[in-house]
C-alpha cells in the first residue's frame, strides 16, 4: 500500500456510511492503530470532570492568574495574569524570550506550569475534550511532503473525529485561498503557501478558541491582508482568537485588545486606544502672547517648547478645542494645531524601557 493511503484508512469511530469507503482502498485494508487522545503533560493538574466541555460561554476564553514557569535555573514566566474575553482578537506581545511561547504552550497543555493556574475556555489548561474547540498554528511546523493540501486536511479532520470531514476540509482550504491547489503535494508548496495550509488545519471543525503563533511571518503583503481579512471573519463569526505575533503593525489593523508581556510579566494590557490615548500630544504655533503663557494651562498635561512650536502631552481631546479659544480670547494667534498619535512601536518600545 502506498504511503498516499494512509490518510484514507478509517480510523477509530469512522462510519462508513457517512464517509463511504476509502477510494482506491481494499476493502480489508488493515486499520491504523486507535489514536491515544490527547493527555496532559506529565506531571499536570487532573482536569476536572465537572469542567471538562461544560464550561459556560459566559466564562472568558483565556483566565491566567500568576502563571509561572520555570526550567531549572531559568524563569520563563514569572506571574502571568491576563484574561482574554469571547469573541475577540487578543494580541500577545513581547520582545524574543518575554515568555509568549511558553505561555501558549502551558495554554494548550503541551507544558506544566511551576506556578498559578490558567483556565481555557472555563476548563483547566491542558484538558483533553476542551483541546477539541481549539485550533492551533504553530510558529513552526511540517506536513508529510507526499500527501496533497486536500489528504493533509482529511487526515487532521480524521483525526479531530469530525463528521463531513471532506466538506470541512473543502471549507478550510477555500478559506485560505488553496482551493485551486487542493489535489497539489506539499512538496510543491512555498513556504507560504504551507503557512496558508497550517492556517486551514487550525481552522478545521469551526473551533471556538485559534491560536495563532506568528500567522503571518512567512507572507508576502498580499497574504498578510488576506490573513487579517480571516482574522476578522473569524471574529464576526464569535471565534476568539489568540494572536502571538511580533509584527506590530498587525495588532494595531485586526486586535480588540492587547497584552505587552516582558520578562514573563504583563507590563500592560488595554485596547490600541486605552494604551495609546493616555500619550497623544498636540503641536502649536501660537504668536503674540508672552513666553511663559502656557503655564497657566499646565492642568491640562505636559507642555515643552521645540523651537517655535510648543509641544502638549496628555491633554483630553475635546480640551484642544477649548485650549484654542482661550489663546483666541487672550489676544493670541494660533497659526497651527498638529495632532499626533503615538504609534504601537513607540508605546510598546516605551513600555520595555527601550528609550
Amino acid at each position: 500500500m502506498s504511503l498516499e493511503s494512509w490518510a484514507e484508512l478509517p480510523l477509530p469511530g469512522d462510519d462508513p456510511a457517512a464517509t463511504g469507503p476509502a477510494p482506491g482502498g481494499p476493502a480489508d485494508a488493515p486499520a491504523l492503530p486507535a489514536a491515544v487522545p490527547a493527555s496532559p503533560a506529565a506531571g499536570a493538574p487532573a482536569p476536572s470532570p465537572s469542567a471538562a466541555g461544560t464550561a459556560p460561554s459566559s466564562s472568558p476564553a483565556i483566565h491566567t492568574v500568576e502563571l509561572a514557569k520555570r526550567y531549572r535555573r531559568t524563569v520563563a514566566l514569572r506571574g502571568l495574569s491576563m484574561t482574554v474575553r469571547r469573541g475577540e482578537v487578543f494580541g500577545f506581545l513581547g520582545p524574543n524570550g518575554a515568555g509568549k511561547t511558553t505561555t501558549v504552550k502551558l495554554l494548550l497543555g503541551l507544558a506544566r506550569p511551576t506556578g498559578g493556574e490558567a483556565l481555557v475556555l472555563g476548563a483547566p489548561a491542558g484538558d483533553v475534550e476542551t483541546r477539541r474547540r481549539i485550533g492551533y498554528l504553530p510558529e513552526l511546523f511540517r506536513y508529510q511532503h507526499w500527501l496533497t493540501a486536500r489528504e493533509v486536511l482529511t487526515l487532521h479532520a480524521r483525526l479531530l473525529q469530525l463528521p463531513r470531514r471532506e466538506r470541512f476540509a473543502e471549507d478550510a482550504l477555500t478559506t485560505v485561498g488553496l482551493a485551486t491547489r487542493a489535489d497539489d503535494k506539499v512538496a510543491s508548496f512555498s513556504k507560504g503557501m504551507q503557512q496558508r495550509l497550517g492556517l486551514a488545519v487550525a481552522l478545521l471543525g469551526e473551533p471556538d478558541l485559534v491560536v495563532l503563533d506568528e500567522p503571518t511571518s512567512a507572507l508576502d503583503p498580499v497574504g498578510r491582508h488576506e490573513v487579517r481579512g480571516i482574522v476578522r471573519d473569524l471574529r464576526q463569526r464569535g471565534t476568539t482568537v489568540f494572536l502571538n505575533t511580533h509584527l506590530l503593525e498587525e495588532a494595531e489593523q485586526v486586535c480588540d485588545r492587547v497584552t505587552v508581556i516582558d520578562h514573563g510579566r504583563a507590563v500592560a494590557t488595554g485596547t490600541l486606544e486605552e494604551l495609546l490615548g493616555a500619550r497623544a500630544s498636540v503641536r502649536l504655533r501660537v504668536r503674540g502672547l508672552p513666553d511663559g503663557w502656557w503655564h497657566a494651562f499646565a492642568s491640562l498635561g505636559t507642555w515643552s517648547a521645540e523651537g517655535g512650536w510648543l509641544r502638549l502631552v496628555g491633554a483630553p481631546p475635546d480640551a484642544v478645542p477649548e485650549l484654542v479659544a482661550a489663546v483666541v480670547a487672550r489676544g493670541g494667534r494660533v497659526e497651527a494645531v498638529v495632532p499626533e498619535h503615538q504609534t504601537l512601536e513607540d508605546r510598546f518600545l516605551e513600555l520595555l524601557g527601550a528609550r
